[in-house]
């Protein structure tokens, strides 16, 4: 099963249970990231174990081929000794390090295609990963902005501002009217233009009355003195 296959098990488990929750897509989208990130993790560890085996392997392969090859040399000297009977022994153990060495790097190249294929896996995790995380910031970015978007409508909607807004214009009428009260006390208490002039016509009319009323008095006392 390969780490795709394995991890979309994971996910898919994991969000059908919170779908049928009903949970709220960030914290979906919160649990694929961390399914992810928790599987590139798996596999890194398990790379690096099939790394470090394979070296223990490559290590034994050429510890058989250097007994195999040391066998070889040892069922030389055996002829060159006329001892075909060692010869013989020396070659049966030379062909078992043969076989083993070939056994051993069989092994070795079924970790190499396993640390191959977890190479382009994790470069493929790590690019849906990327783009994972990259769509969560931008959810988030648009699920606050939609969120004060929400705040701001809701608060020009709000029948509470509206009737605060409305006592605040009645409480407006209410100073109006008390500066036109003290307006009107003001009103007429001032002297107008044509007030003034009809003052200066009163006078007039004083000091003429006044002129005239003198000009009798002066005729009666000139009369009672000529008798």
């Amino acid at each position: 099963m390969g780490i795709f296959s394995r991890m979309g098990d994971i996910i898919n488990s994991n969000l059908n249970s919170m779908i049928d929750k009903a949970e709220n897509p960030e914290k979906i989208a919160r649990l694929i990231i961390q399914e992810m990130e928790d599987t590139l993790v798996e596999v890194r560890t398990d790379a690096a174990r099939n790394i470090a085996e394979r070296k223990e392997l490559s290590r034994k392969a050429d510890s058989y081929t250097d007994r195999a090859n040391e066998w070889g040399a040892k069922a030389e000297i055996a002829l060159t000794k006329d001892r075909e009977d060692l010869a013989r022994g020396a070659l049966a153990a030379k062909q078992q390090a043969e076989q083993m060495a070939i056994v051993v790097t069989k092994e070795i190249e079924v970790l190499d295609e396993a640390v191959s294929k977890a190479d382009g896996d994790l470069a493929k995790l790590q690019t849906k990963l990327d783009e994972a995380k990259a769509k969560h910031k931008s959810l988030m970015m648009r699920t606050t902005v939609a969120k004060g978007q929400i705040r701001m409508r809701t608060a020009i909607h709000n029948n509470k501002v509206d009737d605060a807004l409305a006592r605040y214009e009645r409480m407006e009428r209410k100073v109006d009217e008390l500066e036109a009260h003290v307006e009107a006390y003001d009103l007429g208490a001032g002297d107008s233009l044509e007030s003034q002039f009809a003052a200066l016509e009163a006078d007039d009319a004083i000091e003429s009355e006044l002129a005239a009323l003198k000009a009798s008095i002066g005729s009666k006392e000139k009369a009672v003195a000529k008798k």
